[in-house]
Order: structure tokens, then C-alpha cells, then sequence
């Protein structure tokens, strides 16, 4: 346990999941899940938000194995190693809320950090805007960080606490083996499914989970997070967490060359619009979010799986934030931003503004 620990703490240790996110990701992509979308944790609890009936976008619906198996196997790493530790009780609604806003950034985008990388992996040239803007977002939070801004101190909590976002996946997962999807049909019990759209692709259900389990479970090990990668680069210039990155993109890359899966360019990219600016502002607005909430939508969904339940709360605010853009008009579609996504983007920046100026121990 001790050489495992050592190892995930080095840099080869998160060279090597970040690797191996960028590989599993790629071979996703080449097992049915939709274009430069292998893993995208916006875009899959978008789906799960879908498939409990929370939207009514048909196009993406679908119950994301991925999602419930980075949280499990991050909770299996947690007991594993003893860093199980229930906590709680951080601001709740504050962190409820960047969790919408921090979805919201990410639909007007379309994708995470994460698949913002994959993206520019796969040859899709407006990524380069997405990966901007989310940098210049974690920039500005890291001000706020540097000026005071904190949320308050977690407490140990009840042991129920924790176990209840990761026993809600597990019972996502149990409905999907109860009411699994039937062929040409939308719905099957409590699920809905989409027939058609990104919704419709995706890969076997068990390769899904194991990978899931195995990115949850390394990434819990490693600390891999995006923003914080970003983050430790702009306020400390550590390079740690952001070798993790680098290998992702060119792990992916490599494997999109050899799979081809690398098509260059602008137009046409599977899920993605052309709008530079509100590319840019998107994951603005989400990476902003990120650094005021403590960490990307990955590294929420690890925490959760260690006892995190504020990381639970965010998570709970992207899978909400995911439903209202979807059913008031904010998340993107391939013909661009949606038609009230612009200000969506606007109100969420200002909301940032307000959190990070009032939530301050000292002056700026």
C-alpha cells in the first residue's frame, strides 16, 4: 500500500492516469460513445439528468455508466487506503449553486475540461477557445483565492453522509440493469432512453462501468484534477498536477492517430458549434466556478466517492443546472448557443462576482 501511495504521489503517477484517461477515453469513442466525447462528465450527467425524466431533450438521454463508476471506485480507493472520511457542511447552497452555473458554462460550450481536451485531441480546432476560457476562469478565481475567498471549514459528519451520493449511483446503476433499454424505444419503466442523438451512442454498458471504475479509482489515488492543475500552475507555478493534463491530451491524441479518429478543423466537429466567443465564455463561466466550488466536475465526483457531501451538493447542482438548460433554452447544439444562453452566461458571471466579493475572510 505504501510503494501504491508513493507512486500516485510522483510524477509519473499522475502521468499515468492521466494516460490513462486519454487512452480509455479514445477506445470509448471507437466503442460507440458519441465524437470526441470518450469521457465528458458535463455532457454524461447531462444524460443521467435526461434519463431520470429532468429534461425532455430526447437526443440525450441515457443513464452514463462512467459517472456512477468514477464515484465507486473512487469509494472503493477510499476504504482501501483509509481516506474514507465523511465531511460536510461547507456552504451547501453556495456550492449548489456554482454547480448550475458551472453546468450552464459548460452546455453553452458543450463539454467539461475534460472533454475541452479531448476535443483538441480529436482535431477540433474550437476547443483552443474552451481550453482559453476555462484558463482565464480559473485565472480570475485564483484572485479571489489570493483576496480571501473561502467557503469555510468541512466537518466530520455522520458516515450516512457520505455513503449517499455513492448509494445513489449504485441504485442508478441497479435501474439499469432492472429497466434496461429496449430496442427503438425511448422509455422502459422509469428510464427514459434516447433512439437517436449523442444520447443514442455509447458503449457496452460493462466496458463503460469497468473503465469508469478504474478512472474513479486511479484518479481518487492521484488527486487528478483539472482546475486544480491550472491552478497550482498560476499560483505556485507546480507543474504536478498539470503533467496529469498533458498526458491525457497527448495520450488521447496518439490514440485518435492510430484509431483514426483525428480529424482536424473548425466545421463539422461531432458535437460542437462554431460561436468563438461563447465557446470562450462558457468554460469562462464554468472554470471560474470550479475554483470557487474547490475543484473540477471530476474531482466532484471523487470526492463525493471519498464522503465528500459538499462535493455531492455540486455534483447534485451540475445534474439540476444540466435540466434547466435544457428545459429553458441555455445549452448549445451544434447550430450554436441556445436562445437564452447568452444571458444565462452573463447572470452566472455576475453570480461568480458575488460570491467570490462577499464570501471573504479579508480584503483584496
Amino acid at each position: 500500500m505504501a510503494t501504491i501511495k508513493s507512486f500516485f504521489a510522483a510524477r509519473w503517477g499522475i502521468i499515468s492516469v492521466g494516460g490513462f484517461i486519454g487512452v480509455s477515453a479514445a477506445l470509448l469513442q471507437k466503442w460507440g460513445n458519441p465524437g470526441n466525447m470518450g469521457v465528458c462528465v458535463a455532457c454524461f450527467e447531462r444524460d443521467i439528468a435526461g434519463a431520470i425524466g429532468l429534461h425532455q431533450a430526447a437526443v440525450v438521454q441515457y443513464m452514463r455508466p462512467e459517472i456512477i463508476g468514477f464515484v465507486l471506485g473512487s469509494l472503493v480507493a477510499a476504504y482501501m487506503f483509509k481516506e474514507f472520511r465523511p465531511r460536510a457542511g461547507s456552504a451547501p447552497i453556495v456550492r449548489f449553486m456554482l454547480g448550475v452555473f458551472a453546468m450552464v458554462g459548460a452546455l453553452v460550450f458543450l463539454g467539461c475540461p475534460w472533454r475541452a481536451l479531448l476535443r483538441l485531441a480529436g482535431g477540433d480546432g474550437n476547443a483552443i477557445l474552451g481550453i482559453a476560457g476555462l484558463a482565464t476562469g480559473i485565472y480570475i478565481g485564483t484572485l479571489f483565492l489570493k483576496g480571501g475567498y473561502n467557503l469555510g471549514r468541512t466537518t466530520k459528519t455522520y458516515i450516512s453522509v457520505g455513503w449517499l451520493l455513492p448509494l445513489s449511483m449504485a441504485g442508478f446503476l441497479i435501474l439499469m440493469f432492472i429497466f434496461p433499454q429496449i430496442p427503438d424505444s425511448d422509455k422502459n419503466g422509469v428510464l427514459f432512453y434516447s433512439i437517436k442523438g449523442p444520447g443514442a451512442m455509447h458503449a457496452p454498458l460493462v466496458i463503460s462501468l469497468i473503465i469508469g471504475l478504474g478512472v474513479g479509482f486511479l484518479a481518487q489515488r492521484s488527486r487528478f484534477c483539472t482546475m486544480g492543475a491550472f491552478r497550482d500552475l498560476f499560483l505556485f507555478r507546480q507543474l504536478h498536477l498539470f503533467s496529469g493534463l498533458l498526458a491525457l491530451l497527448v495520450f488521447a491524441f496518439v490514440t485518435n492517430l492510430v484509431l483514426g479518429q483525428f480529424k482536424p478543423g473548425f466545421e463539422g466537429q461531432p458535437v460542437a458549434h462554431t460561436m468563438h466567443i461563447w465557446n470562450f465564455s462558457g468554460m469562462l463561466l464554468a472554470g471560474l466556478c470550479f475554483v470557487l466550488a474547490g475543484g473540477c466536475p471530476g474531482r466532484q465526483l471523487f470526492m463525493a466517492g471519498e464522503g465528500d457531501g459538499d462535493a455531492a451538493v455540486f455534483v447534485i447542482g451540475m445534474i439540476v443546472g444540466a435540466a434547466v438548460s435544457h428545459n429553458f433554452g441555455l445549452a448549445s447544439s451544434p447550430k450554436g448557443i441556445g436562445p437564452h444562453g447568452i444571458a444565462a452566461v452573463v447572470i452566472g458571471l455576475l453570480v461568480c462576482m458575488f460570491i467570490g466579493f462577499t464570501m471573504r475572510q479579508k480584503n483584496v
